[in-house]
């Protein structure tokens, strides 16, 4: 099977999912990046490749050290010194970020891409002033006066959802909670006026209810601003209701994407389908599948399907051979082998209660019912 499947593998790489015609704002090519450390080179980001559209939302979803963050940190130039861009292209209004310096970056940093970090406690200064931060941005950013500076970061306070905002606009960030505290970074990455935010897990250390609110306040400001939106999860759910196009990654590279409905309704790579089965699902008792195993070790990243060693599902040659990206539809394709036409006869198929929870998500007419 693996000889036969060699001559197709060109024409599926080809075939990766391609969606129709719309305004990139973004574009992502080939991205390879890896680090300097004691035991060799980790392999952290290898070949991805995605597009943002104007105006709509794209979720990043994987679990730690699938390299989703190290991607949105070379978009914004804050990789760190160990970082070695191996190859690719990062292309933003003419410009290739990766070859942009440092001293002509903060033109676009938080200026026309804006990053809202994943712990807000360590985002804010904890012996500044929240008003003195937020104006801080608008003077250098937008080079106004100090009262036309206050205003602005006060319009910005109430735009985030900040009650009694002339009070809080001079108090320290132990005296807002976590969910307050989130909305003030919101705010600071707002305040450069950006055309493009990216969210990097903004609601990892927040509990639930609060994690609701500020990704309804996300979706509103992207709306009200004409935002394009990255947001990075490790938490399908998390995006289930707010993502227009959902990219899957693990060990570096994007195993599967397509629309929001074709990755909760049709998922294809089994990586997907145990992201999946292990979301939390209010109407059933069934025990949540953990996903076996850790990820590789990218010094040395397995060879065949990095996913292999940990899937149920895996056919011979994912631990021979590294599987292209098979186009399923014109907005959807996956890296699995499952999907090349001599794997049919395996009859490997996506698991009954995940097929089960699938249902009743159609029924219920959401993703997290």
């Amino acid at each position: 099977m693996a000889e036969t499947m060699k001559s197709e593998m060109m024409n599926a790489e080809a075939a990766g999912a391609a969606a129709p015609e719309k305004d990139v704002i973004l574009s992502v090519r080939d991205l390879r990046i890896s680090f300097r450390a004691y035991g060799g080179l980790v392999q952290a980001v290898r070949g991805v490749s995605f597009d943002l559209y104007r105006g709509e939302t794209l979720a990043i979803v994987g679990e730690s050290g699938s390299g989703k963050s190290v991607s949105i940190k070379a978009i914004m130039g804050i990789l760190a010194n160990n970082a070695i861009i191996e190859s690719g292209e990062i292309l933003y209004d003419g410009k290739d970020l990766t070859k942009v310096k440092e001293d002509d970056f903060h033109e676009i940093r938080g200026h026309r891409i804006g990053l809202i970090f994943q712990d807000p406690l360590s985002a804010l200064n904890p012996i500044m002033k929240i008003g003195k931060q937020i104006t801080e941005v608008l003077r250098l950013k937008k080079g106004v006066s100090k009262a036309e500076a206050k205003e602005k970061a006060l319009e910005l306070m109430r735009v985030v959802g900040i009650p009694d905002v002339e009070q809080r606009f001079d108090q320290y960030p132990f005296q807002f909670s976590g969910g307050m505290r989130q909305r003030i970074v919101i705010a600071i990455a707002l305040a450069g006026d950006p055309e493009i935010l990216i969210c990097d897990e903004p609601t990892t250390a927040l509990d639930v209810t609060v994690q609701a609110k500020i990704l309804e306040q996300i979706n509103q400001i992207k709306k009200d601003r004409n935002l394009s939106v990255i947001f990075i999860t490790h938490d399908l759910g998390v995006v289930a209701n707010m993502a227009d196009r959902v990219n899957v990654m693990y060990a570096g590279k994007i195993v599967e994407t397509g629309t929001s409905e074709e990755i909760f309704f049709e998922p294809a790579h089994p990586y997907t389908w145990a992201l999946l089965s292990s979301m939390p699902d209010l109407q059933t008792k069934d025990r949540l599948n953990a996903i076996p195993g850790t990820p590789p070790n990218m010094i040395f990243p397995p060879k065949g399907d990095a996913f292999a060693p940990r899937n149920a599902y895996a056919l011979k040659i994912d631990h021979e051979k590294e599987p292209p990206m098979f186009k399923i539809t014109e907005t959807h394709a996956a890296a699995t082998w499952l999907l090349h036409p001599q794997a049919a006869n395996s009859r490997v198929e996506m698991p009954a209660s995940l097929k089960a929870r699938i249902e009743r998500m159609k029924r219920s007419g959401g993703f997290n019912g």
